[in-house]
């Protein structure tokens, strides 16, 4: 039982998830501060309230209905959510955008800032077996040139890892 507990702890996908979740947490930190420090006290100046979410109160029978509490409840949920995809999500897609296009256009990636990745070794060394059996080397996935393959004539092909 101790035995299969280890395993289960020291399995990549566990720890990946812890990490996952620690950084999840501080990033909940950093979209909040930006919607609650910037984006928040705007919306409270349009409403004229001190809060969006004291504003819009209608009293009901013996309470009261807030409907700027729900109204605070969405905006924020949409706020969130644009801060997420327009500080974060859309350039890390533009920089990956531009990465493929680059790869696409044979233009080499430097190795120090863009590492050799292991499916980048595989192709490489799928391609040039291809090459020494006489088939004809398959087309990557991509349509793109491995990023370190042997220059055509070479004998030796150069690994940089």
């Amino acid at each position: 039982m101790i035995n299969g507990f280890k395993e289960f702890i020291m399995r990549g996908n566990v720890i990946e998830l812890a990490v996952a979740v620690v950084i999840g947490a501080a990033f909940t930190g950093l979209v909040n501060a930006i919607v609650a420090g910037i984006f928040n006290p705007l919306i409270a100046a349009i409403f004229n309230a001190d809060s969006l979410a004291k504003s819009m109160v209608v009293p009901f029978f013996s309470g009261e209905l807030s409907f700027g509490l729900v109204l605070a409840a969405l905006i924020q949920f949409l706020l969130v959510a644009a801060v997420v995809y327009f500080a974060f999500v859309m350039p890390l897609n533009t920089l990956k955008e531009n990465q493929a296009r680059r790869r696409q256009a044979g233009v080499p990636l430097d190795p120090m800032k863009h590492p050799v990745t292991d499916l980048d070794l595989l192709t490489e060394i799928r391609d040039l077996l291809a090459v020494q059996s006489g088939a004809a080397a398959p087309v990557a996935a991509t349509d793109a040139p491995a990023p370190f393959a042997a220059p055509a004539g070479s004998e030796s092909p150069k690994h940089t890892l």
